[in-house]
């Protein structure tokens, strides 16, 4: 009898694991329609031989990643609607959001996951239909918050050859200099012109593509990453890059990176003249809502800003400073946000350009929209 038990419950179990396997390796195609229409909400100056830098705000939702090739169609779809305003040209400097990149990770995933009500379900999802992959990516993890660790380093590999493939291909396919946001991966390097993740510690990280699809220098990494993400991010302790492009020598400030004053010192010394700026701000609401100060380990002493003395979004305005002499000896500066809805979590931020002190902004920020500046 106890052999019968024991034959039954073996039977039992190798049933379970193995419905398991067949779910977690289904990995059905879903027909999605996306809204593909994107504005041109700001465009500054006289078309001329210096280039332009163009700023894409694209609205994106967990559905726009099921697949690289989904994520492309919009992205080209922008870029197209770009080149037929006459916006692109050999010296043209396009610039997407913070974490554009990052969310690959979704990428190939299952129904659940999309229709998940929340970010921390959708996670749950992602660990368990990649049951392997997350368990390799837990042991291995090096943030004190080792499970969203694992969530970001479970796909490491297959993320940073999709995000080259994507944003590379989209640089070289529109003939423009690509500034493509910003991905979190372990340790990231250019080797032999071809991204590459590491084994040691998360960076955000951003890639500039030159007009032929390859990497330009290596990829930056962001010095300050907010509280929320120190747990998981590291903060880079490498100088700031500067890549020559087609328009001129250009920086990237990942974030609030772009609040430090001495992370302009240090572009005015190596002749940045123009300053990219991924950013991402996610809340209902929150750009309007009292800023709550530096989210980082740190605030630098020449600053005087107080928290709750304005808005999230003013402090953006007032503490990036992108093309503001002296501070800034670049000729324009652009902060490009990520707008859309991932699960619970919605983009707030408004992106806005400055030259020469000024700065222009888009008032209303539904839908997707470009921002553009003549060199």
């Amino acid at each position: 009898m106890r052999k019968l038990l024991y034959l039954f419950f073996s039977m039992a179990l190798v049933a379970v694991l193995t419905t398991y396997a067949m779910w977690a390796a289904d990995r059905p195609a879903a027909h999605y329609l996306s809204d593909l229409r994107i504005k041109l909400a700001v465009d500054q100056g006289t078309p001329a031989d210096r280039g332009n830098l163009l700023g894409i705000q694209p609205e994106l939702f967990p559905t726009d990643y099921q697949s690289p090739a989904r994520l492309r169609r919009k992205l080209a779809a922008y870029l197209q609607q770009a080149q037929d305003q006459g916006l692109l040209n050999d010296k043209t400097v396009v610039v997407l959001p913070e974490h554009v990149g990052t969310w690959l990770m979704i990428s190939g995933e299952k129904d659940e996951l999309y229709q998940a009500p929340t970010l921390a379900e959708a996670m749950n999802w992602l660990a368990a239909s990649n049951p392997l992959l997350f368990a390799r990516a837990w042991l291995s993890a090096k943030g004190k918050d080792r499970l969203d660790d694992a969530h970001l380093r479970m796909k490491s590999r297959t993320m940073a050859k999709d995000y080259q493939a994507l944003f590379g291909g989209l640089a070289k396919e529109f003939h423009v200099t690509l500034v493509a946001g910003s991905i979190v991966l372990p340790e990231p390097s250019i080797r032999d012109g071809q991204l590459k993740p590491g084994s040691g510690a998360l960076y955000n990280s951003s890639v500039v593509f030159g007009r032929d699809g390859a990497p330009l220098g290596q990829p930056q990494r962001q010095l300050h990453p907010v509280f929320s993400q120190r747990d998981v991010i590291q903060a880079n302790e490498k100088t700031i890059n500067v890549v020559d492009t087609p328009a001129g020598r250009l920086g990237v400030l990942i974030g609030s990176d772009s609040w430090y004053p001495d992370n302009y010192r240090k572009l005015n010394e190596q002749g940045a003249q123009l300053i990219a700026v991924p950013a991402q701000v996610f809340g209902q609401g929150a750009w309007d809502q009292p800023w709550r100060g530096y989210k980082s380990s740190s605030t630098p002493s020449s600053v005087s800003l107080k928290p709750g003395e304005v808005s999230e979004g003013q402090a953006w305005h007032r503490l990036t400073l992108t093309a503001q002499p002296p501070s800034s000896h670049a000729v324009a500066g652009m902060s490009v946000f990520l707008r859309g809805q991932f699960w619970d979590k919605s983009g707030a931020g408004q992106s806005f350009l400055n030259s020469n002190g000024q700065q222009f902004a888009d008032g209303d920020a539904r839908g997707a929209r470009m921002l553009n500046i003549w060199l």
